[in-house]
């Protein structure tokens, strides 16, 4: 039977889309109902009319599909893994010679070609909705300019110094609290320190102002109303660092950032982290598609199924956001706390459906535990 053009590959299909969607439009409309009971009291406050708000919900749609289709998609499967099931439709196409391994393959594939649409949809229509909707909130709401943002603790290596500020507003091209440690540039031996109030910044260089010189090979300090520093370092490749949302930048900008922010010797944990968690989040939906099959494997009947759903989804994005937050914190590499989420639920799921599939599976693992109990081979 071909999985791509069989009869049952086509009415599965069909069947799972209409399924998707109509749990799409209700998750979008309870997503809005509640953001806007949650925002419409700032939208007022600020004076905008309705055509600002329809517009500021409209373009947030785009985002919020892509936030929840994973979840959406992983209900998909089991509503539609129940029902057959509940309509003897399972119980027949295995009758018939149909194998579990046939619908594990099915939905392997049709997840993969979800997780590619999402990944596409995320990075073009969702991150322009992102990020209208993150100015609109910024700009109109909150009546505080994205241009300025202010930068917090700043670390990078430019040639022979080694500079550390503070804080910075890149928009306004000025920095305070400024430390500068200045190398031998053949040893990479500390020679100096400078420490300043405050940096004015343009294309030629920094201009520090109050300005105190410890010299590390005589410990001479001296004191100076302004000192020019050539470090060409651009402020503006710091503004995505100090984003409370990291994935403002679209992906292509964020590798863009990342690496001018290496080669400044920057730290790019954090960014690193968000890059790989847009691939990571988008083919969620393949885990999910084997996620689903294996709940199923628990239950037909449907409350139950999206019950043990909901509940595998909420662990699934707390470990989703553990992960991050060790990516980001480096006690992991940046690509295993992306996808720890992923390679933990996959791999359980797919356990889980050898373990429910195939007697000599079971059998295997139950002796091997009798070993582990008793010290003996298990009597077969």
């Amino acid at each position: 039977m071909s999985i791509g053009l069989g009869v049952l590959s086509k009415y599965i299909a069909r069947q799972n889309l209409l399924l998707l969607f109509s749990c799409l439009v209700v998750g979008i409309g309870i997503y809005l109902l509640i953001d806007a009971f949650d925002r419409l009291d700032d939208f007022l406050d600020a004076g905008l009319g309705a055509g600002s708000i329809l517009y500021y919900f409209a373009v947030k749609i785009p985002m919020i599909i892509s936030q929840i289709l994973p979840a959406v998609f992983l209900l998909s499967v089991v509503v539609q893994m129940c029902g057959m099931a509940k309509a003897r439709e399972l119980m027949a196409l295995r009758a018939g010679g149909v194998s579990p391994a046939w619908f594990f393959w099915f939905f392997v594939a049709y997840g993969l070609l979800w997780s590619v649409l999402q990944f596409g949809f995320s990075q073009y229509v969702g991150m322009f909705g992102q990020m209208e909707t993150h100015r609109i909130w910024k700009e109109e709401v909150r009546k505080r300019e994205l241009d300025e943002l202010k930068v917090k603790n700043v670390w990078f290596r430019d040639g022979p110094f080694i500079v550390h500020a503070d804080n910075a507003w890149p928009s306004r091209s000025r920095a305070t609290g400024i430390t500068v440690y200045e190398l031998a540039p053949d040893t990479d031996r500390l020679i100096r320190i400078l420490t300043a109030s405050k940096a004015l910044v343009d294309e030629n260089g920094w201009g520090l102002l109050e300005v105190s010189e410890l010299d590390v090979r005589t410990y001479r300090s001296t004191e100076q109303k302004s000192r020019f520093l050539s470090v060409r370092q651009n402020l503006r490749s710091f503004m995505a660092v100090d984003t409370s949302d990291k994935g403002q930048l679209p992906l292509w900008e964020l590798t863009r950032v990342i690496k001018e922010l290496k080669e400044s010797g920057s730290n790019v944990e954090v960014l690193e982290t968000a890059w790989h968690a847009r691939w990571a989040y988008s083919f969620a939906l393949l885990v999910m598609a084997v996620l689903g099959l294996a709940v199923t494997t628990f239950t037909e009947k449907a409350y139950l199924g999206v019950g043990l759903a909901l509940i595998g989804v909420f662990i699934f994005y707390g470990v989703y956001m553990v992960g991050l937050s060790a990516g980001q914190e480096g006690i992991v590499p940046p690509i295993v706390g992306a996808w720890l989420a992923n390679g933990v639920f996959g791999t359980l799921s797919c356990a889980r459906l050898a373990w429910a599939s195939d007697r000599r599976i079971r059998e295997w693992i139950l002796g091997w535990f009798v070993v582990f109990r008793t010290g003996r081979p298990a009597v077969r």
